[in-house]
């Protein structure tokens, strides 16, 4: 036996295993701030432009992408929590804070059409349920503003209850986005039954695509996929205009990324002065 598989058969399992310590104490740690944030009223959404490819000096819509404030002041983008949380009860109410506060929004403001992140473990949870349909009762035009974004990595999860509960929700004119495709998770014999309406693309095969072949190739495939189901197609992290202008060439509908804007929770039609401050 060589050096290495010795030495890691030498470390114990379980708790005693010192990476799975650590690992467990850092998801505490993340699941204790995310909490407590919670509990003090620090969460709240940034927002981010989604813009069509061919005319990116008009927003199609926003995406509120929710963020927490830590006791020190810094706001944390979900990137940084959202997975930790993800199957907990925190998590649940994270997606309630972030639909409520994406519902506000739209009731404040009559032309704002947004998509909120949701995970499929919210369908079920009496508070996110109530938080949805309340606010489709209450403004009319909700559901057509309205835009439930689930990542691959959840819909997979329960993709039955996805299905219902799209089917019910479409009917009331609320539009679904597939985030992160690409990303690996999503079976095709369920992307055939999903019927999301609009399909995002994975920012890894967006990043120098203007210059990486191999990207071009794999982003023309999902694009393909996109257009065989009638979705609109989004590519994510968009960041230079090289790669901007590479997408608009092969028919992207819409872009999304920092070269268009980086998220705010000072979005424009809060500001009388533009001025918006990034998170």
């Amino acid at each position: 036996m060589g050096k290495y598989p010795s030495d890691w058969a030498d470390i114990p399992a379980g708790h005693d295993n010192p990476l799975n310590f650590a690992v467990t104490s850092r998801d505490r740690s993340v699941i204790e701030m995310v909490t407590d944030a919670v509990q003090n009223d620090r969460a709240m959404l940034a927002y981010q432009a989604i813009v069509p490819a061919g005319a990116p000096g008009k927003p199609a819509f926003y995406e509120g992408l929710i963020r927490v404030m830590d006791s020190t002041g810094r706001i944390i983008p979900a990137c940084d929590f959202i997975a930790e949380i993800e199957t907990t009860e925190t998590g649940r109410i994270i997606d309630c804070i972030a639909l409520e506060q994406g519902l506000r929004a739209m009731h404040d403001y009559p032309d704002l059409r947004l998509a909120i992140n949701m995970s499929a473990r919210s369908i079920g949870y009496p508070r996110w349920i109530a938080t949805l349909r309340n606010g489709l009762r209450a403004d009319p035009t909700a559901g057509e503003r309205l835009i439930l974004e689930i990542t691959e990595s959840s819909a997979i999860v329960v993709p039955e209850l996805v299905i219902a509960f799209m089917t019910e929700m479409q009917s009331e004119g609320v539009s679904f986005a597939l985030d992160d495709f690409g990303s690996g998770y999503t079976s095709f014999r369920y992307l055939k039954q999903f019927y999301f309406d609009i399909l995002k693309i994975d920012g890894q095969f967006i990043h120098c695509v203007a210059r990486d072949t191999d990207n071009q190739v794999l982003t023309g495939a999902l694009m393909s996929i996109a257009e065989h189901f009638d979705m609109v197609c989004i590519a994510e992290s968009v960041e230079t205009a090289e790669d901007a202008a590479f997408l608009q060439s092969i028919g992207m509908d819409c872009l999304q990324g920092y070269f268009f804007g980086a998220p705010t929770v000072h979005p424009p039609w809060e500001s009388d002065t533009g001025e918006t401050a990034t998170a």
